[in-house]
């Protein structure tokens, strides 16, 4: 009876996770049929697991194979619809996620496995080489050769010209981030913060190192809605002005344009950024403006677009992966004062995190004024030094040309920070698929 108990707290803990795992591979229809039968088969295996912290990756592997057990019953028992004078007629997707669901299905076992993973898991690249057990070369080999056959299937399936721009960015837009902003609290811990080491990119949450992908997503407070969210990956190796570093590209969906360039549906940027063993910082940044790649860098000089945007301390130095409390910034519930003036970065106390059906001891760095002297950043971070939680506050007057009213008049009933006095507003937040 205890282990029925204990096998149930933790699966409803997990609950939510595993339906998203399953639904993001299999069709509605399918995708509850495959849950159920995970969850008894795992409450039957329950007294097997040794290691009750390692309840959801093992959970995980058997949805993963019961996803696998649905798609070859299905491959089995599917028949195909033809018209009157024979030709095939494949039913219209009702979504482009639909669509994109039908195409896997009907692929190969390892080429769905390895799109799965790198596309609607978001996984790194040798995190997908360690978990088949197969060479980092042997993964890009692979999922090349995958992607070309899914823009060759889906254009064919969905009778689409052969030149069709990216099909297989229709899978790239499944997202897994979820539409509505998870329920999170905070809770202020009376353990001293602790220090850690954070080599993302300041604003991007990606870590500039070969492998690296990550996506994140805007959500609007307070009605939890995304925003928009962003894809981006590590491409290659990069060299600006004889400084070597990484290449990123990041692709932002549904981006608001006052800030933006290009589409607003969908923006691509490029990066050169370096994280080296004190600081993480941009090297340049490249966009498509008016048909033209606007190119950006370093040595651009002090008033520079690259400088205002992506430049951070003295000479473009960047900012410190080591993180530790500094007594700069301190905060006392609402109240934030910040010793000196300009960009200050600081770790102000520890933090319980709890989102998404986890609970994360992070510390909380405050950055007052890097970004623009109007906004106030709170970042919580874990001990492995990856955020878990982004929120932005906007200065009570900040784009009051713009917006006409003060944040205070526009969001009433959102939580407020005062900084040497002055009023901040929350307006939105920020998480990854590091949490999902």
């Amino acid at each position: 009876m205890a282990n029925a108990d204990e096998f149930e707290a933790l699966y409803e803990k997990h609950r939510r996770t595993l339906e998203r795992f399953v639904r993001f591979r299999m069709r509605k229809c399918d995708a509850d049929d495959v849950v159920q039968e995970t969850a008894a088969a795992a409450f039957s295996k329950f007294a097997e697991l040794r290691d009750k912290d390692a309840f959801l990756p093992w959970l995980l592997s058997i949805a993963r194979n019961k996803c696998r057990d649905a798609y070859r019953s299905n491959a089995r028992t599917q028949t195909v619809a033809l018209d009157e004078d024979g030709a095939y007629t494949m039913p219209e997707a009702t979504s482009a996620a639909a669509a994109v669901r039908d195409v896997l299905s009907m692929m190969r076992e390892s080429d769905r496995e390895v799109l799965t993973m790198a596309y609607l898991d978001g996984m790194a690249l040798d995190g997908i080489a360690k978990a088949l057990s197969i060479p980092l070369g042997t993964v890009k080999s692979r999922l090349h050769s995958a992607r070309e056959r899914f823009r060759k299937s889906y254009a064919e399936l969905y009778h689409l010209p052969k030149n069709t721009k990216n099909e297989v960015d229709e899978m790239k837009k499944h997202t897994i981030l979820p539409d509505i902003m998870p329920e999170y609290k905070i809770t202020r811990s009376e353990a001293e913060p602790f220090s850690v080491v954070c080599e993302e990119l300041p604003g991007w949450m990606i870590i500039p190192r070969e492998g690296e992908r990550l996506m994140w997503g805007l959500y609007d407070s307070p009605s939890g809605h995304r925003t928009e969210w962003t894809e981006s990956e590590v491409v290659g190796k990069a060299s600006i002005h004889g400084v070597d570093g990484v290449e990123i590209r990041a692709v932002q969906y549904d981006a608001e344009n006052y800030y933006r360039t290009g589409s607003i549906a969908e923006c691509e940027r490029r990066f050169i950024a370096q994280v080296t063993d004190t600081h993480c910082r941009f090297l340049a940044e490249s966009h498509v403006d008016g048909g033209v790649r606007r190119c950006y860098t370093f040595l651009d000089g002090d008033d520079s677009e690259f400088i205002k945007n992506w430049g951070f301390g003295p000479d473009n130095r960047g900012f410190e992966t080591h993180l530790s409390g500094k007594g700069l910034v301190t905060r006392d519930g609402g109240a934030v004062t910040c010793i000196g003036a300009g960009e200050t970065v600081d770790i102000v106390g520890r933090y319980s995190v709890e989102i998404a059906g986890k609970v994360y001891d992070t510390v909380c760095m405050t950055d007052v004024g890097c970004f623009s002297d109007s906004v106030v950043s709170e970042q919580f971070i874990d001990k492995n030094g990856r955020t878990v939680l982004w929120r932005r506050f906007n200065r009570d007057d900040w784009a009051y040309k713009r917006y006409g009213r003060r944040w205070t008049e526009m969001l009433p009933e959102n939580e407020r920070l005062t900084v040497n006095g002055e009023v901040f507003v929350h307006w939105y937040d920020c998480i990854s698929d590091y949490i999902l």
